[in-house]
Formats: structure tokens, sequence, C-alpha cells
């Protein structure tokens, strides 16, 4: 299959975030230039002749809007002239609502940037504080219409629920606040604690405590309640988006279609083989300005492997699994208890509660498929 989708990672960002586990690279100066000449380098050496046609591309991080106006354009330059994309195109930046000024916003517009997501995490200032984000709830708010008055009206809100119970914060307070804004796409999520971040380390000199799994649960489906009952379709896990306004380009990773990924630490997948690039930015440079290749390793999925992601990925969203006659059998228990849907084409689909427990469900299907 040829990819139709590309994914961009921008590594830098102002300061790293308490629960932060990705491949960023913290910078008072933002090198955009030479990111953008080792961007061009890597399609050199990786794909150079693909000539990609494509109908989703995706800005992600760290913080791609800190490469603010010119940087951004520049490096659509760059994939202008080593691919095509489609008039009808979804091309999202994810942004800081710091760096949504009316020049930047206007010069992304301008540039070809018709979506973006907004890391607003919370409305609430002292939380945004705990997070050590840059930002605060003012300048979340003020962002959208930023946007919007640049002639992007589709912003994506991205909040963060299950936070410690030492920081105050209403979950359902954030929820309305966002429900406010009437943006087209929320995306929620629980906060995880990674091992090798400021939390984590918090966590593991108990200084402080995640939030226990009722109060995930009960965060989890206050949120699907609020945003259901305001017309959002709860289409994934995480992601809430009004009809017709679902995220084009996550769709292809739960599709598994093929997609294309530069930058530091970025994935792809042909169909069969994933791969994956080095994950230091420093690292990632050098090389790509060597002309060497940037990728770190690569997989091809065995038959087991490709049978559990596709379960996996079906499962965490709204499009469901089909099922043979023994696998409807098994699953009765968890329609019973609230956990799934069956349909008469023997689809089946998680409910809220039932993505609550999506892993061991998951497995547990796949399981039963592996006999």
């Amino acid at each position: 299959m040829r990819a139709e989708h590309l994914y961009i990672h921008v590594p830098f960002c102002a300061r790293r975030c308490v629960y932060c586990d990705f491949s960023i690279a913290v910078r008072a100066t933002i090198p955009s230039v030479e990111y953008a000449a080792a961007l061009d380098a890597e399609w050199s050496v990786r794909h150079g002749s693909s000539n990609l046609e494509l109908s989703t591309l995706y800005f992600g991080g760290g913080t791609p809007s800190k490469l603010a106006g010119d940087g951004v354009a520049r490096v659509l330059d760059i994939v202008r002239r080593r691919a095509s994309i489609q008039a009808t195109a979804e091309v999202t930046l994810e942004a800081n609502p710091e760096d949504v000024t009316a020049q930047n916003a206007a010069a992304w517009h301008a540039s070809g940037i018709n979506r973006v997501s907004l890391g607003i995490q919370s409305f609430d200032d002292a939380m945004l504080g705990w997070m050590h984000r840059t930002h605060d709830a003012a300048q979340g708010a003020r962002a959208v219409e930023v946007l919007r008055d640049a002639g992007i009206p589709n912003v994506s809100i991205d909040l963060i629920f299950a936070t410690p119970s030492s920081v105050t914060r209403s979950w359902t307070r954030d929820v309305d606040r966002a429900l406010a804004l009437d943006v087209p796409h929320i995306s929620v999520y629980g906060l995880t604690v990674e091992p090798h971040t400021p939390l984590g380390r918090w966590v593991s000199r108990l200084d402080v405590a995640e939030a226990p799994e009722d109060r995930f649960e009960e965060e989890f489906l206050a949120a699907h309640s609020a945003l259901a009952a305001a017309g959002f379709d709860h289409y994934e896990v995480s992601n809430y988006g009004r009809p017709g306004m679902h995220s084009r380009h996550n769709w292809a990773y739960w599709d598994r279609r093929p997609y294309v990924g530069l930058g530091p630490s970025s994935h792809e997948f042909d169909g069969s083989t994933r791969s994956w690039n080095v994950a230091p930015y420093a690292e990632w440079e050098r090389r790509a300005g060597a002309g060497r290749s940037t990728q770190e390793g690569c997989e091809r999925l065995s038959i087991e492997q490709e049978s559990a992601e596709r379960v996996y990925l079906a499962l965490r969203t709204d499009k469901g699994l089909v099922l043979d006659d023994a696998e409807v059998e098994y699953v009765q228990a968890w329609v019973k208890s609230g956990w799934a849907t069956l349909d008469g084409s023997k689809t089946l689909r998680l409910t809220p509660s039932g993505w609550l427990r999506l892993d061991a469900l998951a497995s547990s299907l796949t399981s039963l498929r592996s006999r």
C-alpha cells in the first residue's frame, strides 16, 4: 500500500512537563533553520524518490509551534518540494497556547495549516503550574479565538484528568470550560506515570500519590457523559469529535494504514514493518547532516503480532471488531457486564466502561484467537 500520511516530529520545548516521556530538546533559542535543513537531508536519504501524495500531514512533538510562523512555513516548503499535498488534506500542527499569536496563526494559515491541536491540559492555573506548563488558563482560552480569527476554526483541545489529589483542581469545571469554547474536537488523557520523568521520581519517593483507580474511572465517565450530551462522538478511547470532525491522521494509525515518519524518534509503517528513528535530537541531526540513515531499528510483524494489533486497534475505536461465532459466545459476559455491545453483523464495540478495561479485554480476545 502507498503511504498517504506523513508525521513530522518537532522536538523543541521551552521546558519539560512533569509527566513528559517524549523525545524533546529544551532550547532557549529554537534552531529552526538547522532543523529544517536536517529534515530535508533526512528525506533525501530515507525517501528521496518516494513521490508521496499526502492526504494528511501532522506536526507533532515536542512543541511544533516553537518553530513559529516562518519555521513552519519553511518545513512545509520542503514537504511541497518533495511531495504533493492533496487539496483536501488535513494538515495539523500541535501548539502550546503561549505560541499562538496573531502573527504566528496568520502565518500558519497562509502556509497551509488547517487544523491545530492545542495543548491546554487544564484551565486551572495552579494545576498548570504544577504540570510545569508555560501558559496560564487565560492564554488557553485566548488561543482558540486567535486561531479562529486567523481562519483556523478546526481546533482540538487536549485535557488531562486523574491528576494527584494534592493539587486542587475541578475536572468538571475544566470540561465545562472546554465545551464553552465550542471547539469541534476534544481529547482527554488520563495522567500516566512514566519512570524517567519528574513525576515518576516524585511518585517513587512517595512525594506524590497517583490518582486512585476509582477516581480515574469516575472522571473518565464524567467527561464522556458531558461530551456525549453536547453532541460529540466518542470515536476513540481518548478522542471526541463533532460529526465529520474526527482526526483523519490518527485514523490512519488505528486503521493500520502505511505512514511515513520524519524527525527524531518518529515511527513509520509500510503495512508489515514498523521502524523508528534515533531519539536524541543532536544524534538525529548529526546523522541527517552527514547523509547517514536516521533509523535506529525496525521490526517486521509476525502473524501473531499482526493479529494482536488488529484486535487492539479495532477495539479502541467505535469501528469495532467483527467476530466469528465462537468469539460471539465468548464475549457474552462482556455484554452482560456493560463493557461491550454486539450488533447483528457480529461487530463488537466496547462501551466507555469497556474502554477502561481495553488492555485486558483485547489481550483476552487475542489469546482466544491464538488457540
